[in-house]
């Protein structure tokens, strides 16, 4: 299947080469996907662990079901392998 770019306005196909370049930086950018999204998840459990921190002071008493929001905050990547696997982990809601 020809590729095209555009120079100008006229429509130019791909040279072996090119499409050489263009096929490995997609397939590039697919293999990290999962990387991405993990990336995701992450920096909003962090936010979120970010959120509740305060609950962790020494001169604070953390409740039993903040113990476990943390604790299942800081358990949400594991076991994910796929990027449906992380698309569709759902976040703990907070007590």
């Amino acid at each position: 299947m020809a590729r095209y770019k555009m120079l100008g306005n006229t429509r130019i196909e791909l040279t072996s080469e090119e499409l050489s370049e263009v096929t490995t930086r997609e397939t590039e950018w697919n293999d990290g996907a999962l990387d991405r999204a993990l990336l995701a998840l992450r920096e909003k459990r962090n936010n979120l662990l970010t959120e509740t921190d305060w609950t962790a002071n020494s001169d604070v008493t953390m409740s039993s079901d903040m113990t476990t929001y943390r604790q299942a905050l800081r358990n949400l990547p594991s076991g994910l392998d796929t990027v449906e696997k992380v698309n569709a982990k759902t976040f703990p809601v907070k007590p």
